[in-house]
């Protein structure tokens, strides 16, 4: 029996059979997801891009544009939505330094010295719930300033580990200012909204 090819599927699946759909899947998300590891170091995240840029070929079937090549055009959903998330991460890495910036110099007036305080605190929380080479990663990098590199040299680690692991503790410091309200928390959910 003669294997489907990718056009036949594509025509199917442009009709909503699922089972076209899923043979598309199993046929693209391997190399996908391995692509979009590779970008971002994370399996969490390669995890959460493949759903959903099969997500979106799925609710955007009816309106695809003419294809030829159907893995090609998942592989260009994929890397959109990678930009798109590492671009998010370096907008809240971004807020995340100014936010530092500000907790570390003296504030005019009792009322922003009582916002400083209680942020900083929140921060000290989000920071004790880390783990001991998270905490020393995050204090080299932002209260000492060393790059990606020169972490990694110190601590023996590779590069790309240490990016990795910045980017989880990013993630759990901000999660956990949006658990926790005040006004960091506010800040947070509004950076994650902003579009790039």
């Amino acid at each position: 029996m003669q294997a489907v090819t990718d056009t036949e599927l594509l025509l199917k699946f442009r009709e909503g059979d699922e089972n076209a759909f899923r043979e598309l899947y199993d046929r693209h998300s391997r190399t996908v997801s391995a692509f979009v590891y590779h970008l971002t170091h994370s399996a969490v995240d390669a995890e959460d891009i493949l759903q959903e840029t099969f997500l979106k070929l799925w609710t955007s079937r009816e309106q695809l544009p003419p294809i030829d090549n159907i893995g090609n055009y998942i592989f260009m959903i994929a890397r959109n939505k990678t930009l798109d998330h590492l671009r998010k991460i370096a907008q809240q890495q971004r807020l995340l330094d100014n936010v530092w910036a500000n907790i570390s110099t003296p504030a005019d007036g009792i009322e922003q010295q009582l916002h400083a305080r209680e942020s900083q605190q929140l921060i000290n929380r989000a920071f004790t719930q880390l783990t001991e080479q998270q905490q020393t990663i995050f204090r080299l990098s932002r209260q000492e300033g060393m790059t990606h590199e020169a972490i990694a040299q110190q601590l023996r680690l590779s590069k790309s580990r240490v990016k990795n692991v910045q980017v989880e503790t990013l993630r759990y410091i901000r999660q956990f200012l949006v658990q926790h309200g005040g006004p960091l928390g506010i800040l947070f959910v509004l950076a994650s909204l902003m579009k790039s």
